[in-house]
Parts: structure tokens; C-alpha cells; sequence
């Protein structure tokens, strides 16, 4: 998943964070490439442990509650683009969380991620 993403914002021109979390939210892949900016690894993981968390793309969070989640949960939830959870057959396995480009970038190289393993594309 790794490799796809950097292949995918390779070819948008973008340097890219991206983090990959297990269903309960852990850590198990991440990097930030050379230009990315280093604080959209804290966003990018807050959008994958979103995704992991509601099983849905990170920005399916309502506007109105935004705010309020994202300071109850110490910012470890958010409703920024670029959060996509993980499904494999159905099951939820995790999420991955992209940033540092526009929101549609972001969303762009997690749908390359989760092409590259076979993973369920979630509608948005």
C-alpha cells in the first residue's frame, strides 16, 4: 500500500504523508516523502484512524460536529478528505489517511492504496 501511494503522488507531482492503521486504530505503516509537509503526518493519521474508526471515508463526518469531535478526541478524529477505511471481503481491517496535497489528492493516492491490495473502493 505504501508503494502504491508513492507511485500515485509520484505521478500527481505531490509529495505525500500516509499512514496505515489496523481496525483498532494502531500504527503499522507510515512516511512522509521528501517535500511533504511534516505536520500532515498528524492529519494523516488522524484520517486514517477516523476511517478505521467509522468505517467510512473521513470526510462523512457531519460539518457541525467537526469541530467538537476533533477536541474530544485530542484531534485524533477528523473530517478532512484523504481518510479511506481498509475492507477486505467485507471486513473492516483498517484505514489509511493521506495528506499534505489538496483534499481531492489526498483521496486520490488512498484510492491507489487500496487498488494495489485488492481492498474495497468506498463511495462517496
Amino acid at each position: 500500500m505504501l508503494r502504491a501511494a508513492v507511485g500515485a503522488a509520484d505521478g500527481l507531482r505531490q509529495p505525500q504523508c500516509v499512514v496505515i492503521v489496523d481496525a483498532s486504530g494502531v500504527i503499522i505503516g507510515s512516511l512522509r516523502m521528501t517535500g511533504a509537509k511534516f505536520l500532515s503526518l498528524k492529519s494523516a493519521s488522524a484520517k486514517a484512524t477516523t476511517a478505521a474508526s467509522i468505517g467510512r471515508p473521513s470526510d462523512m463526518i457531519p460539518e457541525s460536529v467537526r469541530s467538537a469531535v476533533g477536541l474530544a478526541t485530542d484531534g485524533q478524529v477528523t473530517g478532512l478528505r484523504g481518510g479511506l477505511p481498509i475492507r477486505i471481503d467485507g471486513n473492516l481491517v483498517g484505514g489509511i489517511g493521506v495528506g499534505s496535497g489538496t483534499g481531492d489528492q489526498d483521496h486520490e493516492v488512498a484510492i491507489a492504496a487500496l487498488m494495489a491490495i485488492g481492498a474495497e473502493i468506498p463511495s462517496t
